[in-house]
């Protein structure tokens, strides 16, 4: 599995009296602002607010270990029955996300199949299961853990989104749930808390099916439900308000008695398509207000409305003017004199003397111009006659073999190629393996194929370790001097390091730098030819691919001695 950077899924939305400011506020990394759980009204929130029976939370403190390799750090969550926390897992050395509920809750089983399920899936757009464990008396569920990420509910606490983030909001939210609903998987519970904006822009969405089984959430129209809950998110970026009349995860609810009204008449300025979308997302019993389009019904459907409407492109950038130049009294002429005739009144500036337009004056600017001429002719044929001195001395017909013990340079050698014996990923710093089943293709000489690693959420590995690579071996120690490396899919930083040892060392360090570049064809040249038995290629910084991830592909190594 490819190590992804990892955040939490907090299972408890946020809504009641305070300020959506003052939650923001409040939030942990994960963007948990509260344990309590209340929920807005809205078809989505079928569950009631208490449960009909009693299970004790499992009594488990800071410290705890799960499976002798998940450390429990703080506890975000505690609520009917079930807990969540955040944790460290030792054994990749990364911080997760754990749900814990004891394992004769009546909801144990529902918990598990859900997050196997949601598991399968497999898409990045989604909040990633990493396990699903039933061990002794607990059943646990481990997810992926943002740190970098900001939950919606905070964004929206900063003020309603224009167009361009409100459109990129529902469109990538609409076409990841269409995604999860051909696969079968429904979400039920998709609230502002629920959705993360990473810090490249692209929105995750945390909880697919577990959220919804760890509170018995069900639903006869899974799809009728995501896709108002969508509409009610796009209808909350729009105009920072909830679209039911209660109030709800930090926002103000519309007035009591007036229905649902597009957000475009909520508050002025608000893009009519958007609006329009908004309004066919929510209204799942009849036309919109317009009565011009037909009502959305299923996330794949409202993707398409999505994609059918204009490009919003972003807001321009806006410059701030420097300030109006200012003349001093000294650049006014009037430093260190009488001010003038008056307050406020500048002295006049005298005009400054026409050119010289003279007959002397032409003269002159003539035989300043030849001097310069005969300058430059003179400094000119100097220089050739130097260099053509040079070429004729070195051009001695007496000796043509080189005398080391005279001082004279070594002859140059012609590079020639170095057979690479064979390779292998390089992953020390991960989970020890990277993709291995390609690895031939990085020296088989057909450009078409290439090895790949595995995709990351940044061009920094996920900021989880400095990098991985290839190992090439040469069979022996041999004298090499250049390694050309083609990448694919764009610019890839990438490191040259070498050893001399029988054997391939256990991490980066135990090889030696000796070059560095970065491109999609670099050249790795030593500054002087060394001798190696492996070389490491050391990928540092992936381009980010088509699919939005980030992933570094070699299609072809070549050594020269």
């Amino acid at each position: 599995m490819a190590e992804r950077s990892t955040a939490a899924v907090d299972v408890a939305d946020n809504s009641g009296d305070k300020p959506l400011a003052a939650k923001a506020d409040e939030a942990t990394s994960d963007g948990t602002a509260e344990a309590q759980d209340s929920t807005g009204t809205g078809p989505q929130d079928t569950e009631s607010g208490t449960s009909a029976f009693e299970v004790s939370t499992p009594d488990l403190h800071s410290g705890h270990k799960l499976a002798g390799r998940y450390r429990l750090e703080e506890c975000v969550t505690r609520l009917d029955g079930f807990s969540s926390w955040r944790a460290v897992d030792e054994k990749l050395r990364r911080a997760v996300g754990v749900h814990l509920l004891p394992a004769d809750h009546p909801r144990a089983r529902s918990v598990l199949a859900a997050a196997r399920s949601s598991a399968l899936l497999g898409d990045p757009r989604f909040v990633q299961v990493l396990d699903a464990v039933e061990e002794n008396d607990l059943v646990y569920v481990v997810h992926e853990w943002l740190p970098d990420a900001t939950e919606l509910t905070a964004l929206l606490g900063a003020g309603p989104m224009d167009a361009h983030d409100a459109y990129q909001l529902v469109s990538q939210i609409s076409q990841a749930m269409a995604a999860a609903h051909r696969e079968g998987l429904a979400h039920l519970r998709l609230t502002p808390g629920a959705v993360l904006r990473s810090s490249s822009g692209q929105y995750r969405i945390r909880g697919l099916a577990v959220n919804a089984a760890l509170r018995g959430i069900t639903s006869d129209g899974p799809q009728r439900a995501d896709t108002e809950a969508i509409g009610a998110l796009l209808y909350a970026a729009l105009t920072q308000r909830w679209p039911y009349e209660s109030d709800a995860y930090g926002l103000t609810g519309l007035p009591k008695g007036v229905g649902l009204i597009a957000p475009d008449q909520v508050r002025a300025g608000v893009h009519r398509g958007l609006s329009e979308i908004a309004m066919r997302a929510l209204a799942n019993d009849g036309a919109t207000a317009s009565r011009q389009e037909q009502p959305c019904t299923t996330p794949d459907e409202l993707a398409k409305a999505v994609a059918a409407m204009p490009r919003i492109r972003p807001p321009e950038p806006t410059f701030t003017a420097p300030p109006e130049y200012q003349r001093t009294t000294y650049q006014q002429g009037t430093y260190g004199r009488p001010a003038g005739p008056g307050p406020g009144v500048t002295q006049p500036v005298a005009a400054p003397p026409a050119p010289l337009q003279s007959r002397t004056g032409k003269a002159l600017k003539w035989a300043v111009s030849a001097l310069l001429i005969a300058a430059l002719g003179l400094g000119s044929w100097q220089l050739a006659e130097t260099l053509l001195d040079r070429d004729n001395s070195s051009d001695d017909p007496g000796t043509t073999q080189t005398n080391p013990e005279n001082g004279d340079k070594n002859p140059v050698v012609q590079s020639k190629p170095v057979p690479i014996i064979s390779a292998r990923d390089y992953d020390p710093l991960g989970d020890g393996s990277e993709k291995p089943q390609s690895i031939k293709n990085v020296y088989d000489g057909d450009a078409a194929t290439y090895w790949n690693t595995d995709g990351y959420f940044t061009a920094d590995f996920g900021k989880l370790k400095e990098g991985v690579g290839v190992v090439l071996d040469l069979g022996k120690v041999q004298q090499v001097s250049a390694v050309d490396v083609t990448f694919l899919g764009g610019a890839t930083s990438v490191e040259l390091r070498t050893t001399t040892s029988s054997e391939v060392p256990s991490g980066p360090t135990g090889f030696s730098k000796v070059a560095h570049g970065s491109g999609t064809k670099v050249a790795l040249k030593a500054g002087e030819p060394v001798q190696a038995r492996y070389l490491l290629v050391w990928l540092t910084e992936l381009p980010q691919s088509d699919t939005g991830n980030f992933r570094g592909k070699i299609s072809d190594i070549k050594v020269t001695s």
